[in-house]
């Protein structure tokens, strides 16, 4: 049976403001009591009255996401975790999360109704673009939002990002202290903020080893592992086979781990991998051992792009930081190897 928030308010010998202002999230609140107030609140089954709630606050109690149909976001376990530990946060205070479908010809129609029908409090915008026309919208629309991830050179908007560029830069400088000069890298489409700054990483760390980068050995595809599968036996068919292959998306890189393993390559002897974000759990892959490029755990992730979008939408402070761009670290794996010399045939399998 659950009780309402001056019982709750009573239990922990507070007031009813601290308890509900703890519980949305304002930043006033010690964190200790933050906790003890979430912990209590769960134990009694604490559930606030959204109708009156809504009614007293004029919001909705929602954020929205919208799934763009023609990506390939739920087939990827960082993602699903991180969308469940935002969703989480999101429910410590009172908030719902809303997931919206839409292709994308329709899904800045489907932004519109979400903020016209004032359905959404805030909006989390996942994958952003290097030009992005749902920022112009939003911002546009004066609703609360977030980017996961930057776009182009705006600093216009609050964001949470990744190092991107540094990432690849790191990859590429542990692959030449082991000899390699010919890198392969595959990359998924630079439409996307992401990858168009991991590939400047690519880029610029080759440069500074003053090594020229070979077209034939940088492959486009896509955040799938049929495009990854499929970049790799290019690769393979290459009169001068590269030495190791960069990988800039987790979801790819498994799909060129594979086609490696299925053409008899013995990784970090033939051909050295690198893959950034790491192999995911769910892929079978579990005893290859990937060398990888890591952020900070999905999870952590999700609390603070909750934790920073509640702020947002409470709008009675700014936020201490609006823009997050955490920093990578780099994991060796057996999948990573000194370059095959020459005489070894360094070009071919």
């Amino acid at each position: 049976m659950s009780v309402d928030i001056k019982s709750l308010a009573a239990s922990l010998g507070v007031s009813s403001s601290t308890v509900s202002r703890a519980l949305n999230g304002y930043t006033d609140i010690n964190e200790q009591t933050r906790e003890r107030i979430v912990q209590r609140a769960k134990e009694l089954n604490y559930r606030p009255n959204m109708g009156a709630r809504r009614l007293a606050k004029g919001r909705a109690d929602a954020v929205g996401l919208v799934y763009p149909l023609d990506t390939d976001y739920l087939g990827n376990p960082k993602f699903l975790t991180m969308i469940a530990a935002f969703s989480d946060r999101l429910e410590t205070a009172g908030v719902d999360l809303l997931l919206a479908a839409a292709r994308a010809q329709t899904e800045l129609l489907t932004y519109d109704r979400l903020v016209r029908g004032r359905r959404v409090d805030g909006v989390l915008v996942a994958n952003t673009l290097v030009n992005d026309p749902r920022i112009d919208f939003l911002l546009r629309a004066g609703v609360p939002f977030l980017g996961y991830g930057r776009s182009g050179a705006r600093t216009d908007f609050p964001w949470f990002d990744f190092d991107n560029e540094l990432g690849e830069r790191m990859a590429v400088e542990q692959l030449v202290a082991l000899g390699h000069r010919r890198i392969a890298y595959v990359h998924a489409p630079l439409e996307f903020n992401f990858a168009a700054l991991r590939h400047v990483g690519y880029m610029a760390g080759m440069q500074a080893a003053g090594l020229a980068v070979d077209p034939a050995i940088v492959k486009v595809g896509s955040m799938d592992r049929r495009s990854g599968y499929a970049a790799a036996q290019k690769l393979l068919q290459l009169p001068q086979r590269p030495t190791a292959i960069l990988v800039d998306n987790n979801i790819g890189g498994v799909g060129v781990i594979r086609a490696l393993l299925n053409a008899g390559i013995e990784l970090g002897h033939d051909i050295s991998v690198v893959v950034d974000g790491g192999v995911p759990e769910d892929t079978l892959l579990n005893d290859v051992d990937v060398a990888c490029v890591l952020q900070p755990t999905s999870a952590d992730s999700g609390v603070t792009m909750a934790e920073m979008l509640l702020q947002l939408i409470d709008g009675t402070q700014p936020l201490a930081q609006a823009h997050v761009l955490a920093q990578p670290r780099f994991v060796p794996g057996r999948s990573m190897g000194p370059a095959p010399s020459a005489a070894q045939g360094g070009g071919h399998a």
